[in-house]
């Protein structure tokens, strides 16, 4: 399957990629599919049903709202945060809903979106969409599966409305990190320089470019909107705003920080803190590559740009190029998925991506690229997604702030060494799908272990 960095990095809202985003844009297709077979005037009622992960945890990260705007044809990357409470709120009034955006229908939610706990076969994350005429016959019916970083793959994968595999052929095809650097080696380019190339199948390099930088523009506006916002998160945890009084903090302290020799760490903590504090609220944020950990790869870019010497739009270009070799990798070798693998394939993905980025625009080689995303994977073996409350906020939200430093910690030491290391980024990869498959159920996004059930809700 051909991914492209624009797969890796969407635009859209909190606060889970694969509980929100995914979601939105199952229910989304679903009824673009019934309006493209000429079936949507026949419609008289819809039932969503939420399966497994989605079920357990779904009021927490906002599935069921999720599916209620993708069935009035609402997007992620295009819908407006600021007016989603407005939309639920008439949906809710009204116990009516328009199919997208056209046609009004009935739509109770106790009614017509159920959610279990029980599993689809093929993902923790499924989906069941069923279209019904005014006699109560099954006119449509269709099931599928959020995978991580808001993909949605259609089960039967037949019909009008199938989400397919990109085929396209790309100029470097790479199925693993081994074949990532000998295509390197013996093209003498850099991760970013291949992936660039690659890029031109789908559109110009000066699209691209640009792209690229809107999805940075995006991320640096997520973080200042963070740092702006003061109150208490919701959900029922009250867990308050930090990353407002650390700005003034930090911002204050510009003297006593120049004595302080980690000053900067407290930066890096600002960043992805405002960033996944955004996400936990549903705001407008980045998948990179999902909402649950969308603060690492922003954080590190911060750090990139604010205090390494000669950063510029280049090197960002460069960085999400290379974070994004790097999350193809983990897509097509292991997941992305906290439901199946558990955090490692979240804050892990994310923190191994960002190492290998930081590395690269650092002036690593490839090898200190591969090296560096290595050891970001390495140190977060086995971490379990266990969010308290069902909500991304316990221990999710720290948990970027420390896979942050890690990254910048992995590509430190990967270019201190010259590239040469016992454990490869392929093995490790292996080892995070294979621990990720041996991980109890209860520590992969249900919120029945862990911190989940040692933390008291209050």
């Amino acid at each position: 399957m051909a991914i492209s960095v624009f797969d890796l990095f969407k635009i859209g809202i909190g606060p889970s990629s694969s509980h929100t985003v995914g979601p939105m844009r199952a229910a989304q297709v679903f009824v673009n599919g019934l309006k493209d077979a000429g079936l949507l005037a026949q419609v008289a009622s819809v039932r969503a049903e939420l399966f497994g992960s989605l079920g357990a945890t779904g009021k927490g990260h906002g599935s069921d709202k999720a599916v209620l705007l993708g069935l009035e044809g609402q997007v992620p990357d295009r819908v407006d945060p600021d007016l989603i409470p407005a939309a639920l709120a008439r949906i809710r009034r009204e116990q009516c809903i328009m199919l997208c955006g056209t046609h009004p229908i009935r739509f109770v939610e106790r009614e017509h979106l159920l959610m279990y706990r029980r599993s689809l076969p093929f993902h923790p994350n499924g989906m069941q969409f069923s279209a019904c005429d005014a006699t109560g016959t099954v006119v449509a019916s269709k099931i599928y599966y959020s995978v991580g970083g808001g993909f949605v793959v259609d089960e039967r994968a037949a019909g009008a409305d199938r989400i397919v595999a990109d085929t396209t052929a790309l100029a470097h095809q790479f199925k693993c990190g081994d074949e990532l650097l000998a295509i390197c080696r013996d093209k003498g380019l850099s991760v970013s320089q291949l992936m660039l190339e690659n890029e031109r199948a789908w559109r110009s390099e000066e699209e691209t470019r640009a792209g690229l930088l809107d999805i940075w523009d995006v991320m640096q506006k997520c973080v200042r909107r963070g740092c702006e916002q003061e109150g208490t998160m919701p959900g029922g945890l009250q867990v308050k705003r930090r990353a407002p009084g650390l700005y003034r903090k930090l911002s204050g302290q510009n003297e006593a920080a120049m004595r302080d020799p980690l000053a900067v760490m407290d930066w890096v903590n600002l960043y992805a803190l405002a960033v996944n504090e955004e996400n936990a609220v549903g705001g407008r944020v980045v998948t990179a590559p999902t909402n649950g950990a969308a603060g690492i790869v922003p954080a590190v870019l911060h750090y990139y740009t604010r205090f390494c010497h000669g950063a510029n739009d280049e090197g960002v270009i460069r960085f999400l190029l290379t974070a994004a070799a790097i999350g193809i990798l983990y897509k097509e070798n292991a997941s992305i998925s906290g439901a199946e693998v558990g955090c490692q394939g979240e804050v892990g993905v994310a923190c191994s991506m960002a190492a290998g980025a930081l590395a690269e625009v650092l002036g690593g080689t490839v090898e200190q690229v591969e090296n560096a995303a290595e050891i970001g994977m390495e140190h977060n073996l086995g971490l379990t997604c266990d969010p308290v409350g069902g909500l991304v906020q316990v221990p999710c939200i720290e948990r970027n702030a420390m896979g942050s430093m890690k990254a910048i910690n992995a590509a430190r030491l990967a270019l201190h060494g010259n590239g040469k290391h016992f454990v490869s980024l392929d093995q490790v990869i292996k080892t995070m799908r294979e621990t990720g498959a041996d991980m109890k159920l209860k520590y992969k996004e249900t919120a029945r272990g862990g911190l989940a059930v040692n933390v008291i809700e209050c």
